[in-house]
């Protein structure tokens, strides 16, 4: 995309970002983008299963494309849909430094990239369709609000499934009674975990520990580990873990991606996927 295409982006998604932020709604998708790329409603067939990759997106990743290609090809029976969902009221992490409708301009081109790299991928003809993918914004910090807003919004039929898409960093965070005030126990996750999944990628290092290590908090909870807390073993059912990066492969994430920009801009082609890249390189989201 040239320059002018980058802005004209930027400044449909300020826009769309301010009537969100002067309405009433929790959660709005801004953009829906077809498998085939064209100017179309949302494909069919309908959708049985609602991915949900939810993000900083502080820039969007390649390793935030293979979270999503990995939990697209492992059920290639399934009719899928994806969401892109940024929160612009973050519990831990400031708004800065790239303004919001900067991420949400590279989560568009993100899209379309990633819709582009299934096609290409060997697997991707087992699918029977590729998703839809929706670029969604919401006013609500908390996980566990998130998928409520998800599922009360009307915009996906109410018994889809949400598979939500994350971290192992971030799953600590959803099982951290901090965040579910007053109580502070962890009973809030229950009509989630009742009737959704969590899709955990692994992230071996020095600060979570190695697989077997974290591996070992799945089995912590199935054992009754968090019962005190208010968890549940059974929740453990609804949580699967999948491996990550593999420990020879150099690590990816929008920290790293951010630092090659001010340093080492050739290191960009294996942090970040190639449209975002060039978004990047255009228009200095980070220099602002």
């Amino acid at each position: 995309m040239t320059t002018p295409a980058f802005q004209t982006l930027q400044s449909q998604y300020s826009s769309a970002l301010k009537r969100f932020a002067a309405s009433n709604k929790n959660l709005e998708i801004l953009t829906s983008i077809p498998s085939n790329h064209a100017q179309s409603p949302p494909p069919t067939p309908s959708p049985d299963v609602l991915y949900v990759l939810d993000s900083s997106f502080n820039p969007p990743t390649c390793a935030h494309r293979r979270i999503a290609i990995s939990a697209i090809l492992e059920n290639p029976g399934h009719a899928p849909r994806l969401l892109l969902l940024l929160a612009t009221q973050n519990a831990d992490k400031p708004s800065k430094p790239a303004l919001f409708e900067d991420r949400l301009a590279m989560m568009e081109l993100f899209a379309k990239d990633l819709l582009a790299y299934l096609q290409s991928h060997p697997s991707a003809s087992r699918q029977q369709s590729l998703p839809g993918i929706d670029i969604g914004v919401t006013k609500k910090p908390f996980f566990v609000d998130k998928a409520a807003e998800i599922e009360s919004a009307e915009i996906y039929p109410t018994s889809l499934e949400q598979v939500h898409l994350t971290g192992y960093d971030t799953l600590v965070r959803i099982f951290d009674p901090k965040y579910y005030p007053p109580e502070h126990t962890l009973q809030p996750l229950g009509p989630f975990l009742s009737q959704h999944r969590l899709r955990v990628t692994m992230r071996p290092g020095s600060e979570w520990g190695g697989a077997e290590e974290q591996k070992q908090f799945l089995l912590n909870m199935a054992r009754g580990g968090m019962e005190e807390q208010g968890g549940r073993r059974e929740w453990a059912q609804r949580i699967q873990l999948v491996e990550g990066r593999k420990p020879e492969d150099r690590p990816v994430s929008s920290t790293l991606a951010r630092e090659a920009i001010q340093s080492n801009p050739q290191d960009l082609p294996r942090l970040v996927p190639d449209n975002v890249r060039e978004f990047l390189l255009s228009q200095q989201p980070y220099l602002k």
